[in-house]
């Protein structure tokens, strides 16, 4: 993961899986950026209220590398929502079968 161009009034963010560019994203604005986060990432709490599951179950994900946060702060972490998501349809999909 990386930026470039922090100053200017261009943002490029590089999404980065393995050694692979997986999506890049141009942000044209401060206001384009602060809009990205916070519809495309959540907090712990979030995250537990989409999951609905406890935080010890959280913390197990994670641990496991189920799900990986994006950063992680002394009291809480940050995950990208649609891997929030998508571990949602996987458990309920289980749940189906």
């Amino acid at each position: 993961m990386g930026w470039r161009n922090i100053y200017s009034s261009m943002v490029r963010f590089k999404y980065l899986e393995g050694d692979t560019v997986a999506e890049e994203i141009t942000f044209k604005s401060r206001d384009e950026l602060t809009a990205y986060i916070v519809n495309e990432v959540v907090n712990t709490t979030e995250a537990l209220e989409i999951l609905g599951c406890s935080r010890q179950n959280l913390n197990d994900l994670v641990k496991r590398g189920v799900l990986t946060p994006i950063k992680e702060l002394p009291r809480d972490r940050l995950f990208y929502k649609a891997d929030v998501l998508k571990r949602k349809e996987q458990a309920e999909q289980r749940k189906k079968q």
